[in-house]
């Protein structure tokens, strides 16, 4: 049965067990009263320590486990949600990964790992939780792109295609949905901590800290419902790696 208790807006969080996910998670949790997080990721373990953290914050939290590239996955992952908390008030498309490569190396597997992952998933994901927001005339669609999906990376040709991908379906899902009381918000980040930085050599100061990323998704969320943000850019203030 979908929870009964009368409390927050449900937010569904896609690749939350790590990053920029798992701030997202834990922002929500610590200043959203009542909030209830629905986390998704294919590993159980990195979920599970992230829902104990927005637990003891007060978040009412499920894990649920899912290949969101997979469209069988998704649609069972959707409807396992609806069962345990009803609709989605907020759907944050932020699952993703990195590869690089030399276009002329960029093998065609790599390049279809890129697009399944960063782009095929969001698609997915919100063709399933999109038509309950229409029909409640409410609700918030978040991509997560990237400052990749604005310009052109070198040894990032994979990457790139899947986050151009990204930011037009966030565009065309905007023009869509003018009027019906759907926000879409596309976020730019630039280079952000994550686990992948670790041993790479950057400094710290150099990579934004996902905290403040996460913060900015709080804080768009939280306008009145007449405004909308269509895209934000974030980059680290001493410029791009």
């Amino acid at each position: 049965m979908p929870s009964n208790r009368k409390s927050g807006p449900v937010i569904l969080i896609t690749g939350a067990s790590q990053g920029i996910g798992a701030a997202i998670a834990k922002v929500f949790a610590r200043e959203v009263p009542g909030v209830r997080l629905a986390l998704v990721a294919r590993h159980r373990g990195n979920l599970t320590a992230v829902a104990k953290v927005c637990e003891a914050w007060g978040a009412e939290v499920e894990v649920f486990s899912c290949d969101v590239s997979r469209e069988a996955a998704v649609a069972k992952t959707a409807k396992a949600v609806a069962k345990r908390f009803g609709g989605v008030d907020v759907l944050i498309n932020n699952a993703g990964a990195f590869e690089a490569a030399p276009f002329t190396k960029t093998q065609a597997a790599m390049f279809d790992r890129m697009i399944a992952v960063n782009l095929r998933s969001a698609f997915l994901v919100t063709q399933a939780f999109l038509p309950a927001m229409l029909r409640r005339k409410r609700g918030d669609v978040f991509f997560m792109s990237s400052i990749a999906g604005l310009g052109a990376y070198p040894n990032s040709a994979a990457y790139c295609a899947a986050k151009f991908g990204v930011t037009g379906l966030a565009k065309v899902l905007r023009t869509e949905t003018k009027g019906k009381g759907i926000r879409v918000c596309c976020v730019h980040p630039g280079a952000t901590w994550s686990p992948s930085w670790s041993g790479s050599g950057v400094k710290p100061e150099r990579i934004m800290p996902a905290e403040d990323v996460a913060q900015a998704f709080v804080d768009i969320w939280r306008l009145g419902r007449r405004t909308v943000v269509e895209e934000i850019i974030l980059r680290p203030e001493a410029g791009d790696l």
